[in-house]
């Protein structure tokens, strides 16, 4: 098995603002890759930019709304003016969308929340297959959750999301395996990220202490995740250190899905 090192490969990130994303930019950074970063938020998309050469890498960013074809269109335009190409993808931007029962959920919070979670990966990966291809090499990873593999209450929008990405996965995993080019699915558990917010208002009516204790206790190793520590996994999907790991989904969850009912 290859050491695990970035050094020099060309990677994506998306949602990279904050939490599992910008984790990930920066552990990227620190093995030597070069990552051109998106998200909505420029500011802090130039501070995980900043943190990627810190960290031993070469940083770059975008501001960019993953809802929006023609931003994700620039994205990928902005990494082939930069480097000539994409070697990895980490198609990480998501959101959590309306809690509401089926019955009463909207159309309009359905459309966004699977355009933001879905679509927008079915864009981005056919805009960089045809590069990938050409090159004979390549790496992606999409962010599913752990919703991906089970249901939950109020949020049908994201769950279905969620499962249709490891679908995705699957399906252009099937596709360009025989090209040398790897698709994976990591789907993180509970995880210490600004998602959790809107979560503490059903969990604690906003007390995101109490939350933060309630989801410890759910969790067989007694905590949530930490970003890096699904960010670390993402970084090692991408690498030749998983040359032979191809259209799996990789739980990052403290052992969570072991004891949920199927």
């Amino acid at each position: 098995m290859s050491a695990l090192s970035l050094k020099d490969k060309r990677i994506i990130v998306t949602g990279a603002s904050t939490g599992i994303g910008a984790a990930a930019a920066e552990i990227m950074g620190s093995l030597g890759a070069k990552v051109l970063v998106a998200a909505r938020s420029e500011d802090k998309l130039k501070k995980v930019a900043e943190s990627v050469t810190k960290a031993g890498g070469e940083g770059h960013y975008l501001a960019a709304d993953m809802g929006k074809e023609d931003d994700i269109l620039a994205l990928v335009d902005k990494a082939k003016s930069l480097w000539g190409g994409v070697d990895g993808v980490f198609a990480n931007a998501g959101i959590s969308g309306l809690a509401a029962p089926i019955q009463d959920y909207p159309l309009e919070a359905y459309d966004e929340v699977m355009n933001v979670n879905l679509k927008s990966m079915f864009i981005l990966i056919q805009r960089v297959l045809p590069g990938m291809i050409e090159q004979g090499s390549g790496s992606i990873v999409c962010t599913g959750s752990i919703a991906s593999e089970r249901g939950a209450p109020m949020t049908p929008a994201y769950v279905m999301s969620k499962h249709a990405i490891v679908g995705l996965v699957r399906a252009a995993a099937s596709e360009v395996a025989k090209l040398n080019i790897r698709v994976n699915c990591l789907l993180p558990g509970v995880i210490n990220t600004p998602l959790l917010e809107p979560l503490a208002e059903h969990v604690a009516g906003g007390d995101m202490d109490k939350t933060l204790e309630i989801l410890d206790a759910m969790v067989p190793q007694r905590r949530i995740g930490k970003p890096e520590e699904a960010g670390w996994l993402a970084a090692f999907l991408l690498s030749d250190a998983a040359a032979y790991i191809n259209a799996q989904s990789l739980a990052v969850d403290g052992g969570l899905l072991g004891i949920m009912r199927s």
